[in-house]
């Protein structure tokens, strides 16, 4: 099928199908969350190491994973084009699981609750959202589908006021694994623009 034919629209049905069967499990056995989600001190133990992955494509609703997808649409069509299928593919995947590690790391080194669980795709979100600010720190997004701002004010925007949610409301956000995974969506894009500048600046002229 046509609408299969890009790597995002793939991740958006994995995504999908992925958290029917979740909901499934988990309604006959609330206790498999640990086999599923992101636990640092099972994690710290060396045990469920599967969960860096199949944590990315666990989400704790419906409205959770309906923002994902959303955002993995837009963001991930757009990217995919640039860089290529198996590239974002990698790139994808890498930003989901090193904003694993960066949860998991600052969750030890601030004695934070090392028993509490992060599901999502979000992680690997800001990794999108890292990348753009650097490739396209012009391109104008609508942050929560209705603020036009510059990609690259949107991508720390988005973390300050999700980080300042969570902390006033109390929220179950992780903060830290966004924090990680647009660290390295800074990093790769950074990386791109040394290795691609002139291309770089010739779609940048084309788009902005």
């Amino acid at each position: 099928m046509r609408l299969f034919n890009t790597i995002t629209n793939v991740l958006i049905l994995i995504n999908a199908v992925f958290f029917v069967l979740a909901g499934i499990i988990l309604y006959l056995n609330p206790d498999a969350v640990q086999y599923i989600a992101l636990q640092p001190s099972a994690i710290l133990h060396g045990k469920n190491l599967w969960t860096f992955i199949t944590s990315m494509f666990m989400h704790g609703g419906l409205g959770h994973l309906a923002v994902n997808m959303i955002s993995l649409a837009f963001l991930g069509n757009f990217i995919e084009r640039v860089i290529g299928k198996k590239r974002f593919l990698y790139f994808y995947l890498a930003s989901g699981i090193f904003a694993g590690i960066f949860f998991v790391l600052l969750a030890l080194i601030f004695n934070m609750d090392l028993n509490t669980y992060a599901v999502g795709a979000s992680g690997a979100l800001f990794g999108l959202a890292g990348l753009l600010a650097v490739l396209f720190p012009k391109l104008r997004v609508l942050v929560f589908f209705v603020i036009p701002m510059p990609m690259w004010l949107a991508a720390f925007f988005l973390l300050a006021v999700l980080w300042l949610v969570s902390l006033s409301a109390g929220l179950p956000i992780g903060n830290t694994a966004h924090l990680g995974g647009l660290i390295l969506g800074l990093i790769y894009g950074f990386y791109l623009r040394s290795k691609h500048g002139r291309k770089i600046k010739m779609l940048n002229r084309m788009i902005t």
